[in-house]
């Protein structure tokens, strides 16, 4: 992609007016996708990213610039803006790289971006076939499959010299359900760290039926009624609750400068005993797991809350230089046009010590949470509202009818303590998580889990 020599020039411009660190990202991504509308091909995309950016820092002030002009001119051209913001010292500053080359935990064995239109649409077919044939209430389906083969290079004024290769497949259908002027929808959108060998386990028919179930059951169900009361939460997507209400506050972005509610806390209990709570981009072709950072760091398994204590932060460099602790493998970005920051992966609320038919058993009246929708947080005070796409109401013990509008509301701090039941169907669900470094591909997981007290919002 860029010669090392090229790289050691660009890295000495860099860091030539004072700079006491300076890194070059580079990269080459592919992107194929087909969506579907009512079994019709709405588009096919294909689409390249080729470009580069280089930051330079001294001590805990940064300089970024990107380019799309890989030639020796137009690298040199972003180095020498880069040197020119960055201070206004003269000296000279020779660059040595050495090539690293890291094992690949996440292979793949079929190229998303190789297979032909035909093939990705015929498997999208499939799904939304299913979903329109699923109930006859089903009057609109949508989907999109996609591929992503994404190849970067990282250098820096360490001497590291570093390649690496992503490869990510994902399918996403969306089924409305209409009755009587009146439309629910439902939405399943798994993905995976591989190539189309993802569709040996994951069959597109599940997806459609998955999507279009929950818009035939929110279409029958009843307005849920507001108030505080006890709520268990399904595993998978159901995750997304500790990512937004409190992974942003652990991300060494918010915590370094302050700006979260659990800056200062390392040590201390945050969360119910029975709560560990880790981050890991090691799992082996999980949708959100790299082999490297955006920085050039392995990825780790970073356990970050470990019952009920908080142990560590996800950090980036950046964050590493304001808190005086090591990296994580946490320095993420959309693209080259970003500056990475800290970023979560994989993360999830680990298996806990309560049976499943325990913890609704246990309920005299609440919300089953079955499946969760987005959000929004506030990582400084850690106050959350999320929507509740699939839930039911608990009375002595049992699951019951289904209820629509349901929303949970709280803050972080206040979600953690109340966990008071874990149970042992750990299961993750794929998503995309956007913030300053822009939008990239995450996991969010956790098994079944009881919240003791937490407002719902509804009618």
């Amino acid at each position: 992609m860029i010669r090392k020599q090229l790289a050691e020039e660009a890295l000495s411009i860099a860091i030539s007016t004072g700079a006491d660190f300076a890194e070059l990202y580079a990269e080459n991504t592919r992107n194929n996708s087909v969506s579907l509308m009512d079994g019709k091909i709405e588009r096919v995309g294909d689409n390249l990213l080729s470009g580069a950016g280089i930051r330079a820092f001294l001590g805990v002030k940064t300089v970024y610039a990107s380019t799309s002009d890989l030639s020796r001119e137009g690298l040199l051209k972003c180095a020498a803006a880069v040197a020119a913001a960055a201070g206004d010292l003269k000296h000279t500053a020779a660059v040595r790289l050495r090539e690293r080359i890291f094992p690949n935990v996440h292979p793949a064995r079929r190229i998303p971006t190789d297979a032909d239109a035909k093939e990705r649409a015929d498997l999208l077919r499939e799904g939304c076939f299913a979903a329109k044939e699923y109930d006859e209430t089903i009057s609109q389906v949508s989907g999109s499959l996609m591929g992503v083969d994404h190849t970067i290079l990282i250098a820096n004024t360490e001497g590291l010299y570093a390649t690496d290769r992503h490869i990510r497949t994902r399918i996403a259908i969306r089924a409305v359900a209409a009755r009587g002027g009146e439309n629910q929808d439902g939405f399943y959108g798994p993905g995976r760290g591989m190539g189309m060998e993802m569709f040996e386990t994951i069959r597109p028919a599940d997806v459609g039926r998955e999507a279009a179930r929950q818009a035939v059951v929110n279409l029958n169900a009843g307005y849920c009624p507001a108030g505080v009361m006890t709520v268990a939460i399904e595993n998978g997507f159901g995750g997304v609750i500790f990512h937004e209400a409190c992974g942003h506050s652990l991300e060494a972005s918010s915590v370094s400068i302050g700006a979260s509610q659990m800056a200062g806390k390392l040590g201390q209990k945050i969360a119910n005993e029975k709560v560990t709570a880790i981050d890991d981009g090691t799992i082996p072709n999980a949708w959100g797991s790299v082999n490297i950072d955006d920085e050039g760091t392995p990825t780790q398994r970073n356990v970050l809350i470990e019952n009920g204590i908080l142990k560590n932060y996800m950090i980036d460099r950046l964050g590493s230089r304001r808190m005086g602790m090591p990296t994580t493998g946490s320095g993420r970005r959309q693209d080259y046009t970003f500056e990475a920051t800290s970023r979560m992966t994989n993360t999830f609320i680990a298996n806990g010590p309560d049976r499943n038919e325990d913890i609704i058993a246990s309920m005299e009246y609440g919300l089953y949470c079955k499946n969760m929708g987005g959000g929004s947080v506030n990582p400084l005070t850690g106050a959350f509202n999320f929507a509740v796409n699939e839930g039911y109401l608990v009375r002595n013990g049992k699951i019951c009818e289904a209820v629509r509008g349901a929303s949970l509301v709280g803050t972080g701090s206040e979600i953690l303590m109340n966990i008071d039941m874990v149970g042992q169907n750990l299961d993750c669900g794929t998503g995309m998580c956007g913030a300053a470094s822009g939008s990239i591909p995450t996991n969010v997981g956790q098994p079944l889990i009881r919240v003791s007290t937490i407002t719902v919002g509804g009618r």
